[in-house]
C-alpha cells in the first residue's frame, strides 16, 4: 500500500477523533487535545495532496468525515437511523468510489500516452 493512501486513512480518522471531541470536551485540556488533533489531521491530508489527486483526497476526507459522523451519532450518541440516511450514505459512498475509478482511469490512460510517446 502506498504510504500517501495510509494518509488519507490517518486523515479521515483524526476527523472524526476531533469531532467527537467536540461533543464531550467539558474542560480546557481537552480543547488542547481536539486542536492537536486538527492539527495532526490537516498534516497527513497535506501529506496526502503531495502525491494523490487533491480532489480525491478531499472526496474521501470528505466523506469518510460525513459518514463516520453519522453513524458516530447513531451508535455512540443515540442519534436516529432511517432509510433516507442509508440511501444518502450509500450515494456517498457510491460517488467516492466513482471518483476514485475516474482518478485510476484517466492515470492509466496518461501513462498509456506517455508509453506511446
Amino acid at each position: 500500500m502506498q504510504k500517501e493512501w495510509v494518509y488519507v486513512g490517518l486523515t479521515s480518522l483524526f476527523e472524526l477523533f476531533w469531532i467527537f471531541g467536540f461533543n464531550v470536551a467539558n474542560s480546557w485540556w481537552h480543547w488542547v487535545i481536539i486542536v492537536s488533533m486538527i492539527a495532526l489531521d490537516f498534516h497527513f491530508l497535506s501529506k496526502a495532496c503531495e502525491n494523490l489527486p487533491t480532489g480525491t483526497v478531499y472526496a474521501i476526507f470528505a466523506g469518510a468525515g460525513a459518514i463516520g459522523t453519522t453513524l458516530m451519532d447513531i451508535f455512540i450518541f443515540d442519534g436516529e437511523f432511517n432509510a433516507i440516511k442509508g440511501i444518502f450514505m450509500l450515494i456517498l459512498v457510491s460517488g467516492v468510489i466513482g471518483l476514485k475509478l475516474a482518478d485510476s482511469s484517466s492515470a492509466e490512460h496518461e501513462e498509456q500516452k506517455e508509453v506511446n510517446a
